[in-house]
């Protein structure tokens, strides 16, 4: 007769799998259920302002910049976006509302777009990508309040000479993108506040002390810093 502890350990049932872990990268690189790939040519539009925020967008590749159009049309650039960068996050507020801003690409794109319900579903059920996408919203929050501070605090001489290392990745990991994407003069008046003419003169003065190369696209070097520098 077998004993009573034999019968409890042959009646055990398996230990169930682990579940997979989830890969963020792999999940914001492939197309999926609630999940597509989009191309946009230079100038293709992700979203405008007073569209619904129905979806978030991820880039994978490119540049592109938000844009808010005030009652009286007059059109401001207010950030500048990298591969990396989710777009159109308010997509996931508590109500879906409608867009603040236009986001358009500056160079050709390749996002991966997230409908609203999808983008909530794997944020409360993925602590990984929750995690990650935390990480971004601070660390967009830290560079609004820097913006805000260098358009409080210093001239603009000095507002040009930050946007264009920032556009240039110089402080980021890895080595900097030295050549910028193709900017106008009229977007980078927009973006620091002021006229196209002053933005010709510094940069025509950032070229002449060798900060700057140009010739249709702007080469930057790390040489530009002395500008933040000095007081």
């Amino acid at each position: 007769m077998s004993r009573p502890g034999r019968i409890a350990r042959k009646g055990r049932s398996m230990p169930a799998s682990k579940k997979s872990t989830f890969n963020s990268a792999h999940f914001l690189a492939n197309q999926g259920n609630g999940r597509k790939i989009v191309r946009l040519k230079p100038k293709g539009i992700f979203f405008s302002q007073g569209h619904a925020a129905d979806c978030v967008f991820y880039l994978q590749t490119g540049r592109a910049k938000l844009t808010v159009v005030s009652k009286g049309g007059k059109e401001a650039t207010i950030t500048l976006l990298n591969a990396g960068d989710f777009v159109g996050e308010e997509g996931v507020s508590g109500v879906a509302g409608l867009r603040m801003a236009s986001a358009t690409a500056i160079t050709a794109c390749t996002a991966l777009r997230i409908e609203r319900q999808e983008m909530i579903r794997v944020m409360h059920e993925e602590h990984a990508f929750s995690d990650l996408f935390l990480k971004f919203l601070l660390e967009r929050g830290i560079r609004t309040q820097a913006d805000l501070v260098d358009q409080l605090f210093n001239n603009s001489e000095k507002r040009l000479a930050r946007i264009l290392l920032l556009m240039a990745e110089f402080g980021q990991p890895g080595n900097p993108e030295t050549l910028i994407p193709k900017i106008s003069q009229e977007t980078l008046a927009e973006m620091i506040g002021t006229t196209r003419s002053r933005v010709s003169f510094f940069m025509n003065r950032f070229r002449k002390l060798g900060f700057i190369e140009y010739n249709g696209r702007i080469q930057v070097h790390k040489s530009l810093l002395n500008i933040i520098l000095h007081d």
